[in-house]
């Protein structure tokens, strides 16, 4: 491998570490979602309501569309970039 392709390489696989930490830290959602369910209630009454409140949460799919992303064009740029003399 030359200096180029080592490069990609090491970019390819930090993009994907980085999806999988981003992952972890929205709490290992298999989903992603963009809405969450949340109940609260009413102190003064007893009663609850459930709402729906705007959050977005990363999920275990979107991880790997951009890790399948991510392998794809590294691997397209290494192929690229290779030393033709070394084949």
């Amino acid at each position: 491998m030359n200096k180029k392709q080592k490069l990609f390489l090491g970019a390819g696989i930090i993009v994907i570490l980085l999806s999988f930490i981003v992952w972890a830290i929205y709490g290992f959602e298999i989903f992603t979602k963009t809405q969450v369910l949340v109940e609260s209630k009413d102190e003064l009454f007893g009663w609850s309501e459930k709402k729906w409140i705007d959050k977005f949460l990363w999920g275990l799919d979107l991880t790997l569309i951009v890790s399948t992303g991510t392998i794809l064009i590294s691997g397209l740029l290494i192929y690229f970039v290779r030393n033709k003399n070394n084949v």
